[in-house]
């Protein structure tokens, strides 16, 4: 049972080195002049699946953790307690790094929302409407259909 325990950290490793990666990617993402929203949804999602998967692992964790009368941070097995300790510095980074995109994430909804009140006020409604069409009278005068 302390093997499959074993096993069980070296994934949630694995899986916390792969969400660096990730994390790492939509800071790159959110630094760039102009984030590209289909690729910064794909790293979202790529997020939330490693997020459910250390979730699930986590609880299987508990479980065995359970079932074997041990408990993190598993100071009498050696093996396990250096995984432990690896695991708490992984997260810890990635809770700053998480920390770091979300501010990156508002400052960039922040300039948006400015750019958007700017438009508006200068053209006293929205240029287009819900389907993406334009919408009222043309700027340059007439509207023309074909």
């Amino acid at each position: 049972m302390v093997e499959r325990l074993q096993t069980n950290l070296d994934q949630q490793l694995e899986l916390l080195e792969s969400l660096k990666t990730v994390v790492a990617q939509e800071q790159q993402l959110l630094c760039s002049g102009r984030i590209q929203g289909i690729v910064l949804q794909g790293v979202t999602e790529q997020k939330s699946s490693i997020l459910a998967t250390l979730a699930y692992l986590d609880q299987t964790r508990l479980t065995t953790e359970k079932s074997i009368n041990i408990q993190a941070p598993y100071s009498n097995v050696s093996a396990l307690a250096e995984r432990w300790q690896r695991i708490l510095e992984l997260a810890e980074g990635l809770r700053y790094g998480n920390l770091h995109n979300g501010l990156l994430l508002q400052q960039h909804i922040e300039h948006n929302t400015q750019a958007l009140a700017v438009l508006n006020t200068r053209h006293g409604q929205s240029l287009y409407g819900p389907d993406g069409h334009s919408k009222g009278a043309s700027l340059l005068g007439r509207k023309i259909g074909i």
